[in-house]
């Protein structure tokens, strides 16, 4: 495993892969599995004195239908799967690698309201060698350069010597789960920024990190902050 591009990550143990390379390693790529199914969203009972109880739904999650469908039912399904490592479920975080670099695919999805918000993420150069703009393959191996699927939990805030500012990822399944090994982290990088987008047609490549435009990191850092769903499927 060569250490030369990688540094500390002060507030986790994680050593940084670099994720701007230029190099890139023939590996399996991993396939996803079937769509599983969707848990019921949670009922609040409301109640008067002396009146029966009345059952009132939560609002509707994403009432615009901005998330694949597909996509959203294997995060709720994730969010009681791994309820232990994601104890936080006022909002989760989605990325959908079946879309376009270019298009918007990271989403913040409000669970109390029903709201989503979508930015823009970078996949691996290993899941899109030929640079297409699409994610083809995806891989939990050191080296790879490719983005890995599945559940993740926020685990804080990090700060790496070369990637700056961050928010650290534990990956929670076989696809996944070197993560921290791998140093899968979110953070920015000027081939996720908007003049970059604009000169390309397309975000660049990270080594498997989920990049971000540098304006988005800040908020993402706070709002992701430690106990929350991030999961990303093709």
């Amino acid at each position: 495993m060569r250490l030369a591009r990688r540094g500390f990550i002060l507030g986790g143990a994680a050593i940084l892969s670099g994720c701007a390379a230029t190099s890139s390693s023939q590996t399996a790529g991993f396939r996803p599995l079937a769509t599983s199914a969707l848990p019921p969203r949670p009922v609040l009972a409301r109640a008067a004195p002396g009146l029966q109880t009345v059952q009132v739904a939560s609002p509707p999650l994403d009432p615009s239908g901005v998330v694949r469908k597909e996509l959203m039912d294997r995060a709720m399904a994730a969010l009681d799967i791994h309820h232990r490592r994601v104890p936080l479920r006022d909002r989760m975080y989605l990325v959908d690698f079946k879309k376009y670099s270019g298009e918007e695919r990271l989403y913040e999805v409000d669970l109390v309201a029903g709201n989503v918000t979508a930015l823009r993420t970078c996949h691996g150069r290993g899941s899109d060698p030929a640079h297409s703009g699409f994610a083809r393959d995806f891989s939990n191996i050191p080296e790879s350069y490719m983005s890995s699927v599945g559940a993740y939990a926020t685990a804080g805030a990090g700060h790496g010597a070369q990637q700056g500012p961050n928010v650290l990822l534990d990956g929670l399944e076989y696809s996944n789960d070197r993560a921290r090994e791998r140093a899968i982290i979110v953070h920015g990088a000027d081939y996720a920024d908007p003049d970059f987008l604009a000169r390309e047609g397309k975000l660049g490549r990270s080594y498997g990190c989920f990049s971000v435009a540098h304006t988005d990191l800040p908020s993402l850092r706070e709002r992701m902050g430690e106990g929350r769903l991030l999961f990303a499927w093709a």
